[in-house]
C-alpha cells in the first residue's frame, strides 16, 4: 500500500468545481439513468454490511448519526459561526 499525497490547490480547486456545479435538468436525468456497476454495487453492499456490524442495532445507528453531525456541524460552523440549519 503507498502512502497518501495530498492534492495540490488545483486539484482540491478541480474537484471542488466538479462538486458545485449546477446540472442541467436533462444532465441529471441523464446521470441518474446510468446504473450502476457490478464493482460499485458490491462495495456499496459490503460498507453496508460492515455498517450493519459496527452498528448493530436502530440506537446504534441513531446514536452514530447524531455523533456525526454534531462534528459535522461544529467542522462548517466554526468558533461563533452560523450552524448549516441556521445558514
Amino acid at each position: 500500500m503507498s502512502a497518501f499525497t495530498r492534492p495540490g490547490p488545483e486539484a482540491l480547486a478541480r474537484a471542488r468545481a466538479l462538486a458545485e456545479r449546477v446540472l442541467e435538468p436533462e444532465e441529471f436525468r441523464r446521470l441518474l439513468a446510468v446504473p450502476i456497476g457490478e464493482a460499485e454495487e458490491e462495495e456499496v453492499r459490503s460498507l453496508i454490511r460492515w455498517f450493519r456490524r459496527r452498528y448493530p442495532t436502530p440506537a446504534d445507528r441513531l446514536a452514530y448519526v447524531r455523533r456525526a453531525y454534531r462534528r459535522w456541524t461544529k467542522s462548517v460552523s466554526g468558533p461563533g459561526g452560523a450552524t448549516p440549519a441556521s445558514g
